[in-house]
């Protein structure tokens, strides 16, 4: 839904992961959507259109005319759009509110209309008092033009274009006398994130208020509480202190050294993670605390601050702030809808009945999570923590400490903002890793004895291997691509090279006005290693194929490599693996009927994956699959082809036979990369879905299909499915098709 405040559609996905809608990204900078109106019957919007396989983007604009179910494919798949639909949980608890609120004939708001649901609900009730036939008392307020396009399709199916006034602007573009005949009496509005605030849900609530409604209106939702809880959990702590982390590594390699804890982190923000899913591996040190509470019926203020005594209900080390919100819907408190953990046990039978605990599963709003700097706080059971809490308009911060402690949690706060290397928390944690960091260490090393490494060029955005190199080669010149990175990345490297025992003279970073390496800029010689994890700085969102980019940068690099260069990883194996995800299948289902309200016009585009018509595929997406609700593997890990990167760039295809090996039901294939970083294959780096700091892709079935082993007599089970993928070096895309038996 689209607020006053516009960020990237991608706002609503992980707040750590902002997945790039490909191939395309809505661009919409924070405060003025991107779009031009040459007249009112003409509107184009600016989409910037990705190859994954360069990182090269291009502007494309898209006339009103052009936005249809069909064009462009899954323009909305990577969204939260689909998932938000099929909540009916969410859907149920905005219509019986909505149904409690709009009484009798009144002009109602809604903004960030999306399809027009929220908008039929209103008009719906409206109807069931009024039979005057008054038209447009509902105001379906939408900046997003390809939402705008399915929002009038939607509402022609249901019959109510003639019953809500849809409106191509921003909330603060509307004027009363001009865009609706008076301030509104109700306003129905959906812009909330896992963090709740991060759509821009105060600054729109404060420009409603001052220009658009009543005083004293009614609202759906009537009112947001935060809560929060303290936590101890070594998988976060993981992912957020670098420093201590590669303390146990042994190769020598001080990407955060002492007194530099901050140069190299992820960005103090709230993350968006199903904490569900790590639920073995937290444990609790306090109750659960009220935090901070929104009314949208009255108008809010953009900054609060509030501090929170809170009693440690365990002895441990304090690594993390979970916190979730639950939603009052009605003005009377009967209506609520919470995104708290399913280990919440809520005292009011109302917000049990509206929590997660029954288990239920969706991925549009999740818990957020507040990383505690350093090894987090020390606390024993019955101590007093405070915790001070700040919101602005967009986002909700933390400082946590225990009486003389506040020195402690702030001294790592000092280095310059201009001297941070920010990378996303899995990021961190794979650098932390010491199993990762040996692997690493033992293909680079397995790759110099009796060799001569003149030249290495890092193809990717990895800091921690353009240090690895200058560190164990003395003699190695090095250049690094970093083309996500590029002047921090050098930046970065003066910062933390004395530490590492290496001189900048022998580091290069690629100038940032340059397309790509040429022997101007290696003095003529050619380049004896090519190397990279590969990682590349953005693609955190994106498919695992997506970084194929290297065996892209391999090939536009083929005129300068020399005849024996050593090219790590040396190929990619796709791997993939059939899986039973009834809850990620069910969020991704085709739309039908919402509460009563026809949604099918609006599948295609919003990325439908389950119960499909025979002929149609969806998408294949990426998630954390460890964080999909239910999850079962049902057969055994397997091959389905290779990318050789001994050689250029070119198309590709394999296919696989698999047997089940478990009895169950199959709602897709999990879909990776394995790199193989040497030519004997023995030092092998999966990012499959045992690895919890990767995506996966996912290829969902159009419907589920129950299988067992071979040697069942269950006729009505298949036993193998024949998997074939094909890859097309011009867009990086890669082509699943299967097949049951």
């Amino acid at each position: 839904m689209t607020p006053l405040i516009h960020k990237t559609l991608a706002s609503a996905l992980p707040l750590h992961l902002i997945t790039p809608l490909h191939p395309f990204v809505v661009i919409r900078s924070q405060y003025k959507a991107v779009r031009s109106m040459s007249s009112e019957s003409t509107q184009r919007l600016f989409q910037l259109r990705l190859d994954p396989l360069t990182g090269r983007s291009e502007w494309v604009v898209i006339e009103e005319q052009e936005v249809s179910e069909s064009s462009p494919k899954s323009l909305l798949a990577t969204t939260s759009y689909l998932d938000m639909l099929n909540d009916s949980r969410r859907n149920r608890a905005y219509r019986e509110a909505i149904e409690k609120t709009v009484t009798k004939p009144c002009y109602v708001l809604d903004i960030g209309a999306g399809t027009g649901l929220l908008s039929m609900m209103a008009a719906r009730a409206m109807s069931s008092t009024d039979s005057s036939g008054t038209q447009w008392l509902v105001i379906a307020c939408e900046s997003y033009l390809p939402m705008v396009k399915l929002m009038r399709n939607v509402l022609r199916l249901n019959g109510m274009e003639r019953k809500i006034k849809v409106i191509n602007k921003r909330s603060d573009e509307l004027k009363v006398g001009v865009d609706i005949p008076s301030r509104a009496h109700v306003l129905v509005s959906e812009i909330l994130d896992s963090e709740l605030l991060g759509e821009g849900l105060i600054p729109t609530l404060q420009h409603a208020h001052d220009m658009l409604l009543v005083e004293n209106p009614l609202t759906v939702p009537y009112r947001a509480t935060t809560y929060g809880q303290l936590v101890e959990s070594t998988f976060l702590w993981k992912m957020n202190d670098l420093h201590n982390n590669e303390m146990e590594a042994s190769d020598g390699i001080h990407l955060v050294p002492t007194g530099f804890e901050t140069v190299l982190c992820s960005k103090q923000q709230q993350y968006a993670i199903h904490c569900d899913a790590i639920k073995e591996d937290i444990k609790l040190l306090s109750e659960p605390f009220k935090i901070f509470e929104f009314d949208f019926w009255k108008r809010p203020e953009s900054h609060e601050e509030t501090d929170i005594h809170i009693k440690a209900a365990n002895d441990g080390q304090v690594h993390a702030v979970i916190s979730w919100w639950v939603l009052q819907l009605d003005q009377e408190g009967t209506i609520f809808y919470s995104t708290a953990p399913k280990w919440i046990n809520y005292e009011a039978k109302e917000l049990q009945a509206s929590s997660a605990s029954d288990g239920y599963w969706c991925d549009h709003w999740k818990q957020c999570v507040w990383f505690i700097q350093g090894k987090g706080l020390s606390v024993i059971k019955d101590q007093e923590v405070y915790l001070q809490a700040v919101h602005s308009e967009t986002s909700i911060s933390y400082t946590l400490n225990t009486q003389g402690a506040r020195k402690e949690i702030l001294q790592f706060e000092f280095l310059p903002k201009d001297f941070q290397l920010i990378l996303p928390p899995e990021r961190i944690a794979i650098y932390g890793d010491s199993e990762w960091r040996l692997s690493m260490t033992k293909a680079v090393n397995k790759a110099f004895p009796g060799k001569d490494v003149p030249l290495c060029v890092i193809a990717d955005d990895s800091v921690f291997l353009a240090i690895l190199i200058a560190n164990l080669s003395r003699t190695s010149q090095v250049v690094a691509l970093f083309p996500g990175i590029r002047e921090k990345g050098s930046q970065y490297l003066r910062t933390v090279c004395d530490m590492n025992g290496f001189s900048m003279d022998r580091v290069k970073v690629l100038d940032r006005r340059k397309a790509c390496l040429t022997l101007l800029d290696t003095h003529q010689k050619k380049v004896d290693m090519l190397i990279g994890e590969p990682f590349y700085y953005g693609n955190d969102g994106m498919l695992p194929w997506h970084n194929l980019r290297f065996w892209k940068e391999r090939t536009m690099l083929d005129d300068i490599l020399s005849e024996d260069v050593i090219i790590m990883p040396s190929k990619g194996v796709l791997k993939a693996c059939a899986m039973s995800l009834p809850d990620l299948w069910r969020s991704r289902c085709r739309l039908k009927q919402i509460e009563g309200f026809e949604h099918s016009a609006v599948n295609t585009i919003v990325g439908a994956c389950g119960e499909l018509p025979a002929f149609q595929e969806g998408p294949c997406l990426p998630y954390f699959v460890w964080q999909c609700g239910k999850v079962k593997e049902l057969s055994e890990k397997f091959a389905i082809m290779e990318f050789d990167f001994s050689k250029p760039m070119s198309a590709c295809s394999g296919s696989a036979k698999i047997e089940f090996s478990k009895t169950g039901t199959c709602d897709g294939l999990v879909l990776w990369i394995d790199w193989v970083m040497d030519a004997e294959n023995s030092i092998v780096l999966s990012t499959g879905p045992d690895n919890r700091y990767w995506k996966q892709g996912v290829k969902l079935l159009p419907k589920p299909v129950e299988v067992g082993i071979q040697a069942s007599k269950n006729t009505s089970q298949c036993s193998s499915t024949l998997v074939e993928a094909s890859f097309d070096p011009f867009n990086g895309e890669l082509t699943i098709k299967h097949s049951f038996s």
